[in-house]
């Protein structure tokens, strides 16, 4: 099956680089909407415009399933696009639960961009899980044009989240919840800032279990987490056509740039 993974910049990758191990003999779309980049400072009227324009591209490709790759288009589309199209649309959903069910009893630090932090969607989780009480929210949209640029681990990333931490006191929490796919490029940073106990948790793995139901498909027998692992599709290099808002990327610069990225999220993948 064709499947599209699309985001509004290069964090959805990482929901990508997930699904290239545990579906492997699929066919991928990513597209990266690089025109309009980030989503997370716009208003929610205006992301609506940009995926309603990605999806209409998207489809005439012929794909099987869209993966909204992107907690902010999720929140600001999802049901719009739903509404519109009749096959499997995946969208993000951040794993708040997920932390909840690992640590009860313990408070969850849920950061974002602007848009998914206010947006509805959000909201109602939390309300859903009757977890008001232990889900701090925390804003975090400057990482997303640190990403774009490929700054990952810089003096002003490091000094920039020891500011947006430094409110919290971490005894009280559990985990961390990367509620925006591009903040999966950081990890190492916040190991450094963080203490040992705090788990990162995103919501990649449901979102691909969501899409297997959903569009039928068979996860690899060969997937497994170990602590010797990861090597990116060793033994079969899955198909995959990028796009930048619309346009096929083809330069060699660019899918290099693109390969250094997935590389990036092979480094991040078990911290």
């Amino acid at each position: 099956m064709k499947i599209a993974f699309f985001d509004s910049g290069i964090g959805g990758l990482s929901v990508l680089h997930h699904a290239m191990n545990i579906l492997p003999n699929e066919e991928f779309i990513f597209y990266a909407d690089e025109d309009n980049v980030p989503y997370g400072t716009k208003t929610q009227e205006q992301v609506l415009g940009y995926v309603a324009e990605a999806f209409k591209f998207l489809v005439a490709q012929d794909v099987g399933a869209i993966v909204i790759a992107c907690n902010t288009a999720t929140s600001a589309a999802v049901r719009a696009m739903r509404e519109k199209y009749s096959l499997p649309i995946v969208g993000m959903e951040p794993a708040i639960k997920r932390a909840l069910d690992l640590f009860p009893a313990r408070k969850v630090l849920v950061t974002a961009t602007e848009i998914t932090i206010t947006g509805e969607k959000l909201q109602a989780l939390i309300d859903r899980l009757n977890a008001r009480e232990l889900a701090e929210l925390r804003a975090l949209s400057e990482l997303v044009e640190f990403a774009e640029r490929m700054e990952f681990n810089s003096a002003a990333v490091e000094n920039y989240l020891r500011e947006e931490f430094s409110a919290y006191d971490f005894s009280e929490f559990s985990s961390v919840v990367l509620g925006c796919t591009h903040f999966n490029y950081f990890k190492d940073t916040m190991r450094k800032i963080l203490p040992a106990h705090i788990k990162f948790l995103d919501g990649n793995e449901g979102t691909l279990n969501q899409l297997i139901r959903l569009a039928g498909l068979v996860k690899s027998e060969k997937w497994k987490v170990e602590s010797d692992f990861f090597t990116l599709a060793t033994n079969h290099q899955p198909l995959i056509t990028y796009y930048y808002s619309g346009r096929k990327v083809t330069s060699a610069k660019e899918l290099a740039r693109l390969e250094k990225y997935l590389q990036r999220l092979d480094e991040m993948y078990l911290i």
